[in-house]
């Protein structure tokens, strides 16, 4: 089988960015290029393709400055590249307006079928966010990690393994806030990972909503992994700022925590609307901002007279709000 190659020509720093933004368009996996040295908490969560099986490197070294190469993927017989590109092409301009992505310039090619999810395996392995333990069903929980609340979540079709730093700080809020029998929405859930998360800190139920049905699969299949019956939670398919059948499925006045791990795009409206949802008192954790549209999201949050910021904070160039429905 062949693939379609479409190489993205960027800046070190935007790679966070982009990579963040193609998931959001539903491209599955993208590879970095560039010569700044991995930490071990970035190892954890990329795929960096290193050469074929012998080492010997697959593509000619960049040049060493800042310049970096973002790739994706899209399979010729099941995607429509041209409806994927265009919206590719959108978000770059988007982008542009606030950050210093480079040129983005797209190229094209073509290339072999590769074994996706066992490459993942090399370089996917556990790690920590705060007292909980993440790890892929191929490992054990190492011995000095016992007795700590553990997540199984490997690379799969849906965004969300806990490594990107949106992810982190949303966990992170989630473990503090979660006292136990909490109602939990999470917007965009992706994997599954936060409501998972929240389930495993004590929470009662969770609903999780998102656009692409592969969310479904993903938040069951992982789900059943970690031993959550069906009963712990529901998934709407749909958009519960636009889709009143969505939103009433999801249904009012029920959560006592919202988690909201998307782009700032959807936040926006998002925060007019998302208070119908919240119980009084209720906490609302918003992430995925990058730090250009920190202040437009926290905005958006502040127009509406039910919701009262309480924090924010930064990991990286990553922002998260969190508010209260008062």
């Amino acid at each position: 089988m062949k693939w379609e190659s479409f190489t993205i020509e960027t800046k070190a720093e935007a790679e966070d960015i982009l990579s963040a933004t193609l998931a959001g368009l539903g491209i599955e996996g993208v590879e970095i290029r560039d010569h700044v040295p991995l930490t071990k908490e970035e190892a954890h969560g990329m795929f960096i393709d290193t050469g074929d099986d012998e080492g010997k490197s697959l593509m000619p070294p960049l040049p060493e400055d800042d310049r970096a190469q973002v790739i994706f993927y899209l399979d010729p017989e099941k995607d429509d590249i041209p409806a994927m590109l265009r919206k590719v092409q959108a978000a770059l301009e988007e982008l542009k307006l606030c950050s210093d992505i480079g040129s983005a310039a797209i190229t094209q090619s073509e290339t072999e079928d590769k074994d996706w999810i066992n490459n993942w395996k090399k370089y996917w392995h556990t790690f920590t966010i705060g007292k909980l333990v993440i790890k892929p069903t191929w490992e054990d929980v190492p011995e000095e990690l016992s007795g700590r609340p553990v997540l199984s979540m490997d690379p799969g079709t849906a965004f969300g393994t806990g490594a990107h730093e949106t992810t982190r700080m949303v966990i992170r809020e989630l473990q503090e806030a979660v006292k136990g029998g909490e109602q939990i929405l999470d917007v965009g859930c992706g994997s599954g990972i936060l409501s998972l998360a929240a389930l495993l800190f004590g929470a009662g139920h969770a609903v999780g909503t998102d656009l692409d049905p592969n969310a479904r699969t993903a938040f069951m299949e992982n789900a059943d992994v970690n031993h959550f019956p069906p009963e712990c939670y529901d998934i709407v398919l749909g958009d519960i700022v636009t889709d009143k059948k969505a939103a009433d499925a999801v249904g009012y006045g029920r959560y006592d925590i919202v988690c909201a791990n998307i782009l700032h795009d959807v936040l926006i409206p998002m925060s007019a609307v998302i208070d119908r949802h919240m119980k009084d008192g209720g906490l609302l954790f918003t992430s995925g901002i990058i730090e250009a549209k920190e202040t437009d999201v926290r905005n958006a949050i502040e127009a509406n007279p039910h919701l009262q910021v309480l924090e924010t904070y930064h990991d990286g160039e990553w922002v998260s709000i969190t508010a209260k429905k008062v």
